[in-house]
């Protein structure tokens, strides 16, 4: 494993790669890891950090949230073409440009606040290139915000030296995020790879590899097969969630959901409420007692799921508890559980107890 200093310095002084660092929130942790080690002036063509609101909105355009999957991807966008539209004429024979940007909210000073933030790179993997990008979402889980600063950064340079570095095995581009960290400090809920160096990724694998590293307890993809990031999708939304195997899916998950949701509405306070229903397959039925998933099975599932219109997500919630307490922490609104006869039974089994 290679240590955050070696791979911020290794980036330093490999002159192919050039371009900006946009952070907000939390301080500008990990470009702060490239002034620390030497040799920036070869990686760092700009610093910047818009902390206020009105100056953010004057340079990105204006937003509802500032701590958003939008304003990331204006942050990438505008960087990434500035770059370029200043430098490409002079230096654009020979350097691949790229953009990292982060908005995040760490623990404020009274505590109390969710500690997230959205994250991502955006850069031309050869001279010329079409970019590429990878965008994710993160929790920081320590109680302390020096801690969180602190993990921000790593995980931050982790992103930068797998983007550069690892692009052409995107799978031990996931497994290098945690690199110097653990599973107890950084949640990643949400990764999607995009562009030309990533043409044959299928993000929903990725989502899977998230929560077979314990990276996160869950993912979620929509009908339109792209991965979701599960509190956006789930805020404010009462939430109805069947469990099953879906291999495949039949005429009566089908039924079984409909005839739940249609019961679920006449609930008083779910009334005039959006209601979202959700597939949800386990880690413990994917991987039916063997160690290792099968992903053509896996990606056969997930289309029919697809194909159904339904938004899918996988958990390795495989008790009925943990799996209620990951959706209460992210929607105040009801959440209810489609059980069969089988898994009623199964609820009441000491093995669980």
């Amino acid at each position: 494993m290679v240590d955050t200093h070696s791979k911020a310095l290794k980036i330093n002084l490999d002159s192919r790669w050039y371009g900006t660092f946009a952070e907000i929130g939390a301080g500008q942790e990990v470009v702060r890891w490239f002034f620390r080690v030497g040799g920036a002036a070869g990686t760092i063509a700009k610093s910047i950090s818009a902390y206020d609101m009105k100056v953010s909105d004057a340079i990105y355009g204006h937003a509802e949230r500032y701590v958003s999957r939008g304003r990331l991807q204006a942050m990438l966008d505008r960087e990434f073409d500035l770059d370029v539209e200043r430098l490409g004429h002079e230096r654009g024979d020979n350097t691949s440009f790229f953009a990292f940007a982060d908005t995040v909210v760490a623990r404020s000073y009274r505590g109390g606040n969710e500690c997230h933030g959205w994250m991502g790179i955006k850069f031309q993997s050869r001279v010329h290139d079409d970019p590429s990008q990878i965008v994710m979402h993160v929790r920081m889980l320590d109680a302390e915000a020096s801690l969180q600063q602190e993990a921000l950064g790593i995980v931050g340079v982790n992103l930068c030296y797998g983007a550069f570095f690892l692009n052409h095995v995107p799978e031990e581009l996931v497994e290098s995020l945690l690199d110097k960290l653990t599973t107890g400090r950084i949640e990643i809920d949400m990764l999607e790879f995009r562009g030309i160096e990533f043409r044959n990724v299928d993000n929903r694998i990725m989502a899977l590899k998230l929560v077979q590293l314990g990276l996160s307890g869950a993912a979620m993809f929509g009908a339109n097969r792209e991965v979701l990031q599960p509190s956006d999708v789930l805020h404010k939304k009462a939430v109805l969630v069947e469990r099953g195997s879906f291999r495949p899916t039949t005429h009566v998950n089908l039924d079984m959901l409909e005839c739940a949701l249609t019961k679920f509405k006449e609930d008083p306070a779910v009334a005039d409420k959006p209601v979202l229903p959700v597939m949800e397959l386990t880690m413990h039925n994917l991987l039916a007692g063997g160690t290792e998933v099968d992903r053509r099975d896996f990606l056969a599932r997930a289309e029919l799921l697809a194909a159904c219109g339904m938004t899918a997500l996988i958990s390795d919630y495989f008790e009925y508890y943990r799996l209620a307490a990951y959706l209460s922490a992210r929607t105040k609104e009801r959440i209810g559980i489609v059980l069969g006869v089988p898994s009623v039974y199964e609820l009441f089994e000491e093995k669980y107890y």
